[in-house]
């Protein structure tokens, strides 16, 4: 890590995209059981899927799930914190093959703000040694998410 460090400028990003900032509709998801997330590592964290968000992208119908780390979710500051783990067709060419995440809080209501101009690597994509989860297949969308971080050189 600290050899790449001496040579890191900064992170590239896709230039700021308003079309990119959803409202999406949040629909709270019913009698979920807590599941292992798998990982790039040997780690499996228990989530539980919170919800789906349903939105418009390109003029196409979308979703996504989002999930609620269930240790993380014990501690006071993230009582409320929802994780969105996204992969798209960016991911592997401009952006990181193992998809972006987004950190969102629990609405009030039944919709939700997505912006993914605020879409961020997992530490992974920066080092090997950490254990990172992986995108789950249903967050795969089937479009270029041409905003938020680019990937690593």
């Amino acid at each position: 890590m600290e050899e790449d460090l001496k040579t890191f400028k900064t992170l590239d990003f896709y230039p700021i995209n308003e079309k990119f900032f959803v409202n999406a509709k949040f629909e709270k998801a019913k009698n979920e059981k807590a599941f292992e997330m798998k990982t790039t590592g040997t780690r499996t964290p228990k989530y539980i899927k919170y919800g789906t968000l349903f939105f418009t992208l390109d003029g196409k119908e979308m979703q996504l799930n989002v999930y609620r780390n269930i240790e993380l979710s014990k501690q006071k500051e993230y009582k409320d914190h929802l994780f969105l783990p996204f992969s798209d067709l960016t991911c592997g060419k401009e952006s990181y093959i193992g998809g972006r995440y987004i950190d969102l809080k629990i609405p009030k209501g039944n919709t939700i703000a997505v912006d993914f101009n605020q879409a961020y690597n997992p530490y992974c994509a920066y080092n090997h040694k950490y254990s990172c989860p992986l995108v789950p297949l249903e967050n795969d969308l089937k479009v270029e998410v041409k905003a938020g971080v680019k990937t690593f050189h």
